[in-house]
């Protein structure tokens, strides 16, 4: 194949991942205020398939489209994981956890009979935390630094240590923590596969 037949791949290739990737932002955009599962699948859809084609083909993307792609990568990873998030904590619970006025979950306390249980508000500001996490793991997957997404869970779970008491936080801070760095590293990843 000779160098122009090269260029014009690379440049189809990465109008694609653009383009792609600035679909998946605006369907999770949409999805912001109340997560709904066929766009945020569509999304998820086209994040899977920018993968695929950036492991699978063997063109490189020239620094300046990746660039652009990095900047919307870790756009992408910050913010759309919020709704992907939500929703994936909606369908795991059923719909049975109760959001709190602080950010955080309602839970029922156990207490001695006949005292009757109270709930109190845990987690709370796990929607910024959940944005921290998710730009720290992709600028970490961008800059060549995975090992990040470690640290990060170290840090998250010293921190929330004491308020997984209960068997409906430990599930949500684990399906969350878990479906949040998932989001954050399927999307940044396009950037350095995108450079092989």
């Amino acid at each position: 194949m000779d160098a122009a037949a090269d260029l014009l791949v690379t440049t189809l290739v990465a109008i694609f991942l653009f383009l792609a990737l600035c679909a998946a932002l605006v369907l999770v955009t949409v999805s912001l205020r109340r997560p709904r599962a066929v766009p945020l699948l569509v999304a998820s859809g086209l994040v899977v398939l920018c993968v695929v084609v950036v492991a699978v083909l063997p063109w490189n993307i020239p620094p300046l489209y990746v660039a652009v792609l990095a900047l919307l990568a870790v756009a992408l990873a910050a913010f759309g994981g919020n709704p992907v998030v939500r929703w994936v904590l909606a369908v795991a619970d059923g719909g049975r956890i109760v959001d709190g006025p602080r950010g955080g979950i309602l839970v029922e306390l156990m207490s001695e009979p006949p005292a009757t249980p109270r709930q109190e508000e845990i987690l709370r500001g796990g929607t910024t935390i959940g944005y921290v996490e998710r730009l720290a793991a992709a600028l970490g997957i961008v800059a060549g630094f995975p090992a990040v997404i470690a640290v990060i869970v170290a840090v998250k779970g010293v921190g929330r240590f004491t308020e997984l008491a209960t068997p409906a936080a430990r599930e949500r801070f684990i399906v969350g923590t878990l479906t949040s760095l998932l989001w954050a590293c399927a999307v940044s990843a396009i950037v350095p596969l995108a450079l092989w």
